[in-house]
């Protein structure tokens, strides 16, 4: 089990900022935190599941029918996420609604198992699958948090500023959603960016070191 594919997910290949999957729900749920945060929950339940149950049957799915067996898969869990929202977070189905069942043909879940869980073990493909999920659920949850924030005046349902507050009601709207994801686009790049300058410098550091021993 090789815990680097946990941090993956996060920042370096997160599946949101990094890898632009999953773009419709992304857009589509995160008007609130609540939304952000169930709607991330669930795929990470999805894609832990499937990418365990895929790795650990990938000796004996046949290779010519591996896209239909996935899904087949991911639609087990799928379901079972909905009945368990339907039964106990009835408030977050109706909020999530159709996007619940079509996690099914989410990119990052049938991606992973296509790219990853097929080709790994069951223990780098469960490390693999809390780390997308936790990134996209960070994500998810960011985004909504930012829009609700500013668009609605609270967090979680929980108003923050008084009655004076004027909503800007942009940031509820699809465009609002398109410039906060182009600003986390570009704050994780930033980030990205400089650990590899730093990291390149202590490489060329250590290079130095040895050249002069």
């Amino acid at each position: 089990m090789n815990f680097k594919y946990l941090t993956n997910g996060i920042i370096k290949e997160n599946p949101t900022f990094r890898l632009l999957l999953g773009m419709c729900p992304t857009m589509a749920v995160t008007t609130a935190a609540l939304n952000g945060l169930g709607m991330g929950l669930s795929t990470m339940f999805v894609l832990i599941g499937s990418n365990v149950t895929i790795s650990a049957l990938r000796k004996v799915i046949p290779d010519s029918i591996r896209i239909p067996a996935f899904i087949v898969v991911i639609a087990s869990f799928v379901t079972i996420v909905g009945m368990v929202l339907k039964a106990y977070i009835p408030v977050l189905d109706q909020a999530l609604g159709l996007y619940i069942p079509l996690i099914v043909v989410n990119c990052i879940i049938l991606g992973r198992a296509e790219a990853f869980a097929f080709d790994h073990s069951v223990g780098n493909s469960l490390m693999d699958g809390i780390g997308m999920g936790l990134g996209f659920t960070l994500s998810l949850t960011v985004l909504g948090s930012i829009r609700e924030i500013f668009g609605v005046g609270s967090l979680f349902g929980i108003q923050l500023f008084g009655d004076a507050y004027e909503p800007v009601t942009l940031m509820i709207l699809p465009p609002g959603g398109f410039i906060v994801l182009g600003l986390g686009i570009g704050i994780i790049n930033w980030i990205t960016v400089k650990l590899e300058k730093r990291k390149e410098e202590k490489s060329k550091a250590v290079s130095t070191e040895e050249v002069n021993a």
